[in-house]
């Protein structure tokens, strides 16, 4: 017979409260999902080489399949279908490539100085202005911040690797990636249906539903970053053109990168600009392209992100920077580019997978949520 604070009665039985023991349960029960995921994150570092063009491939399928997919309506064999998109591609890049590239690399060169010397302004500023910093603090400020930001650098390699090897590795990565695209692109259906025949009849559907929404996150993701960094560098690229700055090209294409980073590629982009033009201009320059920074910076998280992302990706703020950090610290720069996406997909399926649950307990599921399960594709 229990006793009236939980606890068992007979001797030899169990004497710890109820509670107690529904805690150790929990307790050990999480312990075991954390060495799993541990495990599993340990595996992914080391398959970085496979795993990082595989996801890459896969977001980048997500802009390549409504078009081989078009084509192959229209009656096009499968194989042309993809290789013209395909192919196109790859021309387009290699045609900007030699026309920019080239013009971009001259300008970025001089990028690294600029911004030394903006940083070196401000820190005279703290030191002869009216806060009256010591030097020697702020110098050793900056080259612990230089210490942490070349550690991070090096993290994106996996590790304490030879600049060859690490290059070795990037090229194989990327040519994998294309490979990898290709197939996918094609034969997308095809996985599909040989994933499909290898799983239960009864689960067909919530595989179908999942991985829609998976591919729509994707999708919703490269599309809706894109738009807004084309956004963001235009408008940073034409207010550093007004106010007569130099360096625009380099400040727009990292501004538009920074937006596959999202609240802090914004954030850093906009401390480059600044820095640029305090150096090209002066305060008052510099003044005006941060302010416009930081109104650009709003009216594209406020306004615009929600009407490019629609209910394709709902992370709020906090998430997004706790993934950012997590990707960054266990991948460097590749890790938090792929850390936004990949919890975006994480949250489109948990957001399906809860849906359902409701669902089969009998509970109606929400307007929002049917709405994005119906506008799921199911992969490519």
């Amino acid at each position: 017979m229990p006793t009236g604070d939980g606890s068992r009665g007979p001797a030899g039985a169990d004497a710890s409260p109820v509670w107690l023991r529904r805690a150790s349960e929990v307790a050990w029960r999480a312990l075991i999902v954390a060495a799993a995921v541990v495990a599993a994150i340990a595996l992914l570092a080391r398959l970085r080489l496979v795993v990082l063009p595989l996801f890459v491939a896969a977001l980048l399928a997500t802009a390549l399949v409504p078009l081989a997919r078009a084509l192959e309506r229209r009656g096009w064999a499968p194989l042309i279908a993809t290789a013209a998109p395909f192919g196109g591609s790859i021309v387009i890049l290699i045609l900007l490539g030699v026309l920019i590239v080239p013009a971009v690399v001259d300008e970025f060169s001089e990028l690294g100085p600029v911004i030394s010397e903006a940083v070196d302004d401000i820190e005279r500023w703290f030191v002869e202005g009216p806060i009256g910093l010591e030097r020697d603090q702020l110098r050793r400020y900056r080259r612990e911040a230089g210490d942490s930001l070349g550690m991070f650098l090096r993290s994106s390699s996996g590790g304490v690797v030879s600049g060859a090897f690490a290059l070795a590795e990037a090229l194989a990565g990327s040519v994998l990636a294309v490979v990898l695209t290709f197939f996918l692109v094609k034969d997308g259906p095809r996985f599909q249906r040989w994933t499909l025949d290898h799983l239960p009849a009864a689960h067909h559907d919530v595989v179908r539903a999942c991985a829609g929404r998976a591919w729509d996150a994707l999708g919703g993701f490269l599309r809706g970053a894109a738009a807004l960094g084309v956004v963001e560098a235009v408008i940073i690229g034409v207010t550093l053109l007004i106010v007569g700055s130099e360096l625009v090209i380099p400040v727009m294409v990292l501004t538009f990168l920074a937006a596959f980073f999202p609240i802090v590629g914004a954030v850093a982009a906009g401390v480059v600009a600044t820095l640029v033009a305090l150096v090209s201009g002066g305060l008052g320059d510099a003044l005006v392209v941060a302010v416009v920074s930081l109104v650009v910076q709003q009216f594209d998280s406020d306004l615009l992100a929600p009407v490019i992302y629609g209910k394709l990706i709902q992370l709020h703020p906090a998430v997004v920077l706790l993934a950012l950090a997590a990707g960054g610290t266990l991948g460097g720069i590749a890790g938090a580019f792929l850390a936004v996406p990949v919890a975006a997909v994480i949250t489109a399926v948990g957001s399906e997978l809860w849906g359902r649950r409701h669902d089969s307990a009998g509970q109606p599921a929400s307007s929002d949520h049917a709405a994005t399960r119906s506008s799921g594709h199911g992969g490519p």
